[in-house]
């Protein structure tokens, strides 16, 4: 039994987000508790917990990547295996936010899916829960508990100031739906200027790029975007931002889906470096000399010390030079 600030406390890594478990439950100074995930012969998921959760807050860490549909499946277990069990509370740790591009009806007859999650997230018991950087701000309204959308902006200002020169950076939005983040990342390198990639998709996971709004040539060019899933868009942003004179592309994102030909395009592409997140987990067969991956382990684990000491988390949403060593990499 693990105890913070008085209070039993039981932290649970499920099958998408081990590693980032691990780094979780050490910053906060508990280890992690047990439980057994599995399956019936038929593929049904089975869960077994290997301890007494009566009265404990509890966080079970998973993000919903691909295997989507399995994985939230074992989170919907989850939670309703502690209801069961008397748990106190259940908070959900869902660094990557499955289902989150399906935000509003795009078209006729389409549905709301982020909805639907966020229905079925408390339908099952969560009275919690706790992302980054959701694909659309308007999907914390789909919820009647609490929630908290984190940002991996401290984490990669942070990276950029180490390893890039920002006296001649222009921040790039790939689209125009992300001006405000790529202005909030500006805001931090003395107002650099940005730039927004004018593109337009004639299907999902294909973008065309119309033009470029804003002054790129000479300059050092850091693309800032929520998710990379097939890297099609950001390649097609890339080449664009090349053809109009850019020294330099970095792009940062928070969640590294990078599904399909997502490796062999940023590869082949003329991309110097794609910085992302451990929200979601990357594989050995897509680590690559282009990619480097960093930690938002701290800013989770510091969220769970300040939601049990009833701090409030606010502080964790900006980057803030000052306690760059507790959230920086």
């Amino acid at each position: 039994m693990a105890q913070l600030n008085g209070q039993d406390i039981s932290i649970f890594a499920l099958g998408s987000s081990k590693e980032l478990s691990e780094k979780i439950a050490n910053y906060v100074g508990v280890p992690l508790s047990k439980v057994e995930s599995g399956h019936f012969a038929d593929g049904e998921v089975s869960i077994d917990i290997k301890e007494s959760v009566r009265g404990h807050h509890c966080f079970i860490i998973q993000s919903t990547n691909a295997p989507v549909n399995e994985h939230y499946m074992e989170l919907f277990i989850m939670i309703d295996a502690l209801k069961r069990a008397s748990a106190r509370t259940i908070n959900v740790i869902m660094p990557y936010y499955g289902y989150s591009r399906q935000d509003r009806k795009a078209g006729p007859r389409q549905p709301i899916t982020s909805k639907l999650v966020a229905d079925l997230l408390t339908t099952a018991g969560a009275t919690r829960v706790l992302s980054m950087d959701l694909h659309a701000a308007q999907i914390q309204g789909f919820f009647n508990i609490p929630i908290d959308n984190f940002q991996g902006l401290p984490v990669f200002v942070s990276y950029i100031k180490k390893h890039i020169d920002t006296n001649n950076m222009v921040i790039v939005s790939p689209d125009h739906g992300g001006a405000t983040r790529a202005r909030k990342f500006a805001n931090y390198f003395s107002n650099a200027p940005i730039a927004i990639i004018d593109k337009r998709r004639p299907r999902p996971n294909a973008c065309e790029v119309m033009s470029i709004i804003g002054e790129v040539e000479g300059k050092v060019a850091v693309l800032v975007d929520d998710m990379v899933d097939t890297a099609g868009s950001a390649v097609a942003a890339v080449s664009a931002l090349k053809k109009a004179g850019a020294t330099e592309i970095y792009m940062c994102a928070t969640h590294g889906l990078l599904s399909g030909p997502a490796i062999e395009r940023i590869a082949n592409s003329d991309l110097k470096k794609l910085v992302i997140s451990d929200t979601v987990s990357l594989p050995e067969e897509k680590k690559i000399d282009k990619i480097d991956q960093i930690s938002v382990a701290k800013i989770f684990g510091q969220a769970i010390i300040n939601v049990l000491t009833n701090q409030p988390v606010s502080d964790l949403f900006s980057y803030d030079p000052n306690k760059e060593l507790s959230l920086g990499e």
